[in-house]
């Protein structure tokens, strides 16, 4: 719901700050105060198109800023959310900044975005219970499209007839039947070109399980390549191991033994020296060990010409692979198990093919049974909501006016089942029916509008009702019944009502009252929330006109308690 709204430098206002609550905001002014650039300003916040000309003379630029409740509107929300904006403070502020040039900018949240996204988030046209529904519903000289449109119809009657877990069942096989079918069509394009499709799959599955790739063993076999041509250098090491150690006269063991040997000739001189001379036994141990170590895996080393070409060969094939398919040989692995499944899918396509026409065919016959349940509870809903309607017409003074609700049957399915619907309306006897986009002035398609919502009921969705003209040829007792209306509508929603109507303006939950105020060069216009005694006043206003007896504040105050 429309919480705030803040406008700056836009035709005649300089700055404007209104803070609207829940339930019915009426609207009241003097003709000519700027009612049409209220209703303006709001309209800009829907997504209608700016021009430079309303910038206040003297300024480069105007704008217009309204903050939306959105703690009951999980639709908007996600739609918010999928876009990228934050809705963490469950608040939508939708800013239109209009600068000369016919320049300009929308952001929602701060987000910059476009005025075709502003229409989507706040006003869309299909709505009531579906997806989506709008944050304001307008209807009146500034905006009535979505009276005018057939879906919006569709969805009215549907929630009026109650089904609308039917019509959301419907919609998912709907749905379900779209991917089946495009599906089938995919497959008849493949069947086309399926026998050369498959022969090169086959080619490459060839290539790829001949070579048995085994990603974890075969990333190491360069490596164990690299390996295996040192494996000399290893072997001329052991070799000269061997010879520094044991094998030459003059080596490092015998060194050992010769020093051990002249110790024991000193023993007569120095009885300690065969101790002292102990570790040399230890170090001889060492280095035996040592040595028997790296003969023992001399074994490894050894190279091996065969399974050198072995792995040579098989390398030089994973290099022409990894050519063709990328450097990871996971990937590689990963494209040889799709290939499988893609040539088993080809190989069985027919079969596949006549399993999808045969699941699309009875998913039809499912669909055209649930169209056509919907469509007979559409019939008599239909024939009941207008009678309804045209009750609540007679009793808003739209005498001679009659409302229809046209309801042919579709020789195809569409997303919502097989019904056309739209509303007619018929103005005098004599005329013939029409569809009301034709024959309805603004002020009768509010009326209709506030008759269909009385009729109806409230939707999912709370959202922002603005009535413009809606008292348009009404007076006494008639401006009494819309008065009530709209306030019934206003429950747990938010009606802002324009009206010239005493009757009417005594029912709303808050009053403000627009005013214009001519300053020396420009003029400026107001508008102030009215209170107890400001707001008999104006009441009193619109009962006598500028003049305000004691008899109008008498009946102001008499139609302020009685709509209580």
């Amino acid at each position: 719901m429309l919480q705030e709204l803040k406008v700056s430098q836009f035709a005649i206002i300089d700055h404007l700050h209104i803070e609207f609550q829940n339930g019915l905001n009426i609207l009241s002014g003097e003709t000519g105060s700027g009612k049409s650039v209220l209703l303006k300003s709001l309209a800009l916040l829907m997504g209608e198109k700016a021009s430079s000309d309303i910038i206040r003379t003297g300024s480069t630029q105007a704008l217009v800023e309204g903050s939306f409740d959105l703690k009951k509107r999980p639709d908007i929300k996600k739609a918010l959310d999928n876009a990228g904006i934050d809705t963490s403070e469950n608040t939508l502020i939708v800013k239109r900044v209009i600068s000369s040039g016919d320049k300009s900018k929308v952001y929602l949240n701060g987000s910059l975005s476009t005025l075709h996204q502003l229409r989507d988030m706040v006003s869309p046209m299909i709505e009531v219970t579906g997806n989506s529904a709008p944050l304001i519903e307008m209807t009146g000289q500034h905006d009535n499209r979505n009276l005018l449109s057939k879906a919006y119809h569709l969805d009215l009657l549907d929630q009026y007839a109650g089904h609308f877990d039917k019509r959301n069942a419907y919609e998912a096989k709907y749905e379900q039947l779209g991917v089946i079918k495009s599906n089938i069509t995919a497959f008849e394009k493949q069947a086309q070109d399926k026998s050369q499709k498959l022969d090169f799959l086959k080619f490459q599955f060839a290539e790829l399980d001949k070579l048995d790739l085994d990603p974890e063993v075969d990333s190491q076999i360069e490596a164990e390549i690299k390996k295996m041509k040192s494996s000399h250098k290893v072997l001329k090491f052991i070799t000269e191991c061997d010879d520094i150690l044991f094998s030459d006269s003059d080596s490092v063991i015998s060194r050992i033994k010769m020093v051990q040997k002249k110790s024991l000739e000193l023993l007569n001189i120095d009885s300690t020296l065969p101790d002292k001379m102990a570790a040399l036994d230890q170090a001889s141990t060492l280095i035996e060990d040592t040595f028997f170590s790296l003969r023992k895996d001399l074994s490894q080393y050894q190279l091996d010409a065969e399974a050198m070409e072995e792995k040579e060969s098989r390398l030089s094939m994973i290099r022409k692979i990894q050519k063709k398919y990328g450097p990871d040989l996971n990937e590689i692995q990963a494209i040889f198990e799709k290939m499988k499944k893609e040539i088993g899918d080809l190989e069985n396509s027919d079969e596949h093919l006549e399993g999808l026409k045969k699941q699309a065919s009875l998913l039809e016959l499912e669909l055209k049974k649930m169209a056509e349940e919907l469509h007979k509870t559409r019939l008599k809903a239909a024939d009941k909501l207008s009678d309804t309607v045209n009750k609540e017409l007679l009793d808003l003074n739209m005498k001679g006016v009659s409302f229809y609700i046209q309801t042919n049957k579709l020789d195809h399915l569409t997303s919502a089942g097989n019904s056309d619907v739209e509303y007619l309306s018929q103005i005098s006897a004599k005329d013939p029916k029409r569809p009301i986009a034709k024959v309805a002035s603004g002020g009768e398609l509010s009326r209709i509008l506030l008759a269909l919502k009385k009729s109806v009921g409230q939707s999912e969705f709370p959202r922002t009702y603005l009535f413009d003209e809606v008292d348009t040829g009404v007076s006494g007792n008639t401006a009494e019944k819309v008065g009530r209306k709209l306030k019934a509508i206003a429950k747990g929603q938010q009606v802002i009502c324009v009206t010239h109507l005493p009757q009417v303006a005594a029912y709303g939950d808050v009053h403000f009252s627009i005013h214009k105020t001519n300053k020396k060069d420009s003029v400026q216009m107001d508008v102030t929330e009215l209170k107890s005694k400001t707001r008999i006043e104006e009441i009193a206003r619109l009962i006598s006109g500028e003049k305000i007896t004691k008899t109008s504040l008498a009946h102001a105050e008499q139609l302020l308690s009685e709509s209580r």
